[in-house]
């Protein structure tokens, strides 16, 4: 076991999942309460990564960061060094590329609150800072863990946009999806059926913990992950 890329791996999802949560609470609150028309394009495109292949994502990432573009230029000034081919370049990745599953559940836990609620507290003059903070985000609490543990888990099994945007670089970008793939392309099946049925056990543990207790984690309507993206409007 590659225990550097494990504790790499754990260190990103980590880092990327209280990034998004601070990210994807008030992007949800906004696209639960909002009756803007641009309601329907910002949701199309934090939903993008969902049908976007991953390798496109992180190329185009990889162009835009990288040194031959201006805001990759900026980038650079500012860091001592580019993005591209770096652990914050692929925090950055890593956030874009599982946004839809940090917002899909919150999105869903939000817009399934009695909305006699929310208009109570706008007519007695709650901004909508209050209104999330006192309504919104204690009621939906279930969603937002749903979406923190499925963005953690996302995030375990990057592998197109790592490889795209950070390469492999040891204790750097090298995850563990890199290096399942190192073992597969150098034909050590034995080590890599190790490192996949840990992340394969990890996993499936994480989501039968998840299945088997709904009223402690998600609760009533929320049942699940998959239902909070399904009533996803």
């Amino acid at each position: 076991m590659d225990w550097q890329a494990l504790l790499l791996t754990l260190k990103l999802a980590t880092i990327t999942t209280a990034i998004l949560l601070l990210l994807a609470i008030p992007l949800a609150a906004w696209l639960a309460l909002t009756t803007s028309r641009l309601r329907a394009p910002i949701q199309a495109l934090t939903s993008l990564p969902l049908v976007l292949p991953p390798t496109v994502l992180g190329f185009y990432l990889l162009v835009l960061l990288g040194p031959l573009t201006p805001i990759g230029r900026i980038i650079a000034s500012l860091l001592g060094h580019p993005l591209a081919f770096s652990f914050a370049g692929l925090v950055v990745g890593s956030v874009i590329y599982s946004l839809p599953f940090a917002v899909q559940p919150i999105v869903a836990g939000f817009s399934a609150i009695d909305s006699s609620l929310t208009d109570a507290a706008r007519l007695l003059g709650a901004s909508p800072l209050r209104l999330a903070r006192t309504i919104l985000v204690p009621l939906a609490a279930r969603s937002i863990l749903a979406a923190a543990i499925l963005s953690f888990l996302h995030t375990l099994g990057e592998f197109g946009v790592v490889l795209m945007l950070g390469g492999d670089i040891p204790g750097s970008t090298r995850t563990l999806s890199i290096v399942l793939f190192n073992q597969v392309e150098g034909f050590d099946y034995t080590a890599a059926n190790r490192t996949a049925a840990m992340l394969l056990i990890f996993c499936v543990v994480a989501l039968i913990a998840v299945y088997a207790r709904p009223q402690t984690l998600f609760g009533g309507t929320n049942a699940s992950p998959a239902a909070t993206g399904d009533r996803n409007g």
